[in-house]
């Protein structure tokens, strides 16, 4: 049988897999930003019952570091959302998910600038493997013209690392408990997102209410992706003695991911989504192999 730890870590990667899927098809019954502001309300509140169910207090842990709160709010899910939703609108999702998993060497880099830790020769030449395997997928492969589907897609799914890397940074000096910190740190950034779908919307000049498809796909992200994968990650890590094996897990959440654009959105997965993938996972774990030795 299956102890308790994995099937915690297989119940995590299984949210995180449907999850390209679900932001796509999301995308097309409501906007990118009002699709983040209820994603994050419904978070917010899985957040807090969990909180609550645990009869901890959120007031005691945000007075102990209120600007920590604020801040990371702000990049998460603040900044990172909204960026990686507008990255998903432009992008096709097998190319957007791929990217998005650089995210790791990004937060190597962002730790060398701003913590002052060394970066060696190998951690080098991995982030050139791992970000080669972003252009790969970016050019659908066409390295001599470096043809990008969507440089601005592009962009905003480079720039949605760098909040989230930035993210794990100033969270990393937090002993609060991990799910007390989240819902305080969405907690804070639901202000961020609601004047930013509010923002959007009076330029578009519709304030109506979004139909029940896109409030239901808020609500599977919401509680899916953004509350229930995080939980069901902290209990595979506090159930397991082998932190390893249970982090070897994650890797397999591209993959799945990838079946399920191809069977569910109907996109014919490229060649050079595969081969860039699999360079940037494969520079990644070699990074999480050496700082684990």
């Amino acid at each position: 049988m299956l102890d308790r730890s994995i099937v915690y870590g297989l119940s995590a990667v299984a949210c995180w897999s449907t999850v390209a899927t679900a932001f796509k098809l999301g995308l097309g019954y409501i906007g990118p930003f009002e699709l983040v502001f209820w994603s994050v309300l419904f978070a917010t509140l899985m957040l807090v019952a969990v909180v609550w169910w645990q009869k901890r207090s959120l007031l005691e842990a945000y007075k102990k570091s209120p600007k920590r709160y604020w801040l990371a709010g702000m990049l998460n899910p603040g900044i990172y959302y909204p960026l990686l939703f507008l990255a998903y609108q432009k992008l096709p999702a097998q190319q957007a998910q791929s990217i998005n998993y650089s995210w790791a060497l990004m937060l190597t880099l962002m730790s060398a600038i701003f913590l002052k830790e060394k970066i060696t020769k190998k951690d080098w030449l991995a982030c050139l493997v791992g970000y080669f395997g972003v252009v790969v997928i970016a050019t659908s492969g066409d390295l001599t013209s470096l043809n990008f589907q969507s440089p601005q897609g592009v962009i905003f799914a480079l720039a949605s690392t760098v909040l989230w890397a930035g993210y794990w940074i100033v969270s990393r000096k937090n002993n609060e408990q991990p799910v007390t910190a989240m819902a305080l740190n969405f907690i804070c950034g639901l202000p961020i997102v609601l004047i930013v779908m509010l923002i959007s919307k009076a330029i578009s000049g519709d304030m109506s209410m979004p139909g029940w498809q896109g409030l239901l796909a808020a609500v599977y992200i919401g509680l899916m992706e953004m509350a229930l994968a995080f939980v069901l990650w902290l209990k595979a890590l506090q159930a397991t003695e082998n932190t390893a094996r249970v982090s070897n897990l994650i890797y397999l959440s591209p993959l799945i991911s990838l079946v399920l654009i191809n069977q569910v959105l109907g996109e014919a997965i490229h060649s050079a989504t595969l081969i860039g993938l699999a360079m940037i996972l494969l520079a990644v774990a070699f990074q999480q192999k050496r700082k684990a030795g």
